[in-house]
């Protein structure tokens, strides 16, 4: 890939979306990782970093105290203005629920407090909400449908991630955020890769080759566990990035 000729398209496709919009204002929800801190770096560039406010909203007692420091690092690196706001007391709220909430339940509904946050920020200062979701997550479905997944527009959403990775070393990101293992921080010890069942590296060879089929793909000695597992969640995830249907009369 040519980062420089991919890094200028995304700068340039922002900057061409944001006029056509008539909208100056952007904001990104920080977390800490390397695709929202690529996401930042590229609205900076293209849009001005007096007009791209980004949101750390960590959970405390489980977000890692080094995470938020980079977030805040970067912003100031960036000169972007900047406002911390934990998730916990929205959290206790959703506990009074007259039912017993399932574990899927609780931790989408942290992604979904924090998509609320960012859109009421972006409704407030007609700003457009940007997505940190990379294309490997959305062939996936690796994500929170109306949380994570919820944007005006997606960034790096045609960027497998071993590719975010090469873009964010082209723009010369720091180094913390390209050494630390991807992760929601949704539980504790969650990882990406843990979760998806094995490395970027792995996931991406698959899914650069889905249109051949699973069988032609384990044929060609590909971890039959992991390709099987990525297309069944690719088959099951459909939904979360469609429409919802819609019922004919």
């Amino acid at each position: 890939m040519d980062y420089e000729e991919v890094h200028q398209k995304l700068v340039d496709g922002l900057k061409t979306y944001f006029q056509d919009s008539k909208v100056q204002k952007a904001v990104v929800g920080l977390s800490g990782g390397i695709d929202s801190a690529v996401t930042l770096k590229i609205a900076v560039e293209a849009l001005g970093a007096e007009k791209v406010t980004a949101i750390l909203m960590p959970e405390t007692g489980l977000t890692k105290g080094i995470n938020v420091t980079h977030a805040k690092g970067l912003c100031e690196f960036l000169e972007v203005q900047y406002f911390q706001m934990p998730i916990n007391s929205f959290l206790i709220d959703y506990s009074t629920v007259p039912w017993k909430q399932s574990d899927i339940a609780y931790v989408n509904t942290k992604a979904r407090i924090r998509a609320n946050l960012l859109y009421n920020y972006a409704n407030t200062h007609h700003a457009l909400v940007l997505g940190t979701s990379n294309k490997s997550e959305l062939l996936l479905g690796y994500g929170t449908k109306f949380g994570d997944l919820a944007s005006d527009i997606l960034v790096i959403g045609n960027l497998y991630k071993t590719e975010v990775y090469g873009i964010a070393e082209f723009m010369g990101l720091p180094q913390e955020f390209i050494d630390k293992a991807p992760t929601a921080e949704l539980f504790d010890g969650q990882t990406d890769e843990g979760e998806l069942g094995g490395t970027y590296k792995d996931i991406d060879a698959i899914l650069m080759r889905s249109d051949v089929g699973e069988e032609e793909l384990i044929g060609k000695g590909m971890n039959p566990i992991l390709v099987r597992g990525l297309f069944q969640r690719m088959k099951a995830n459909m939904h979360k990035l469609s429409m919802p249907p819609v019922l004919e009369v």
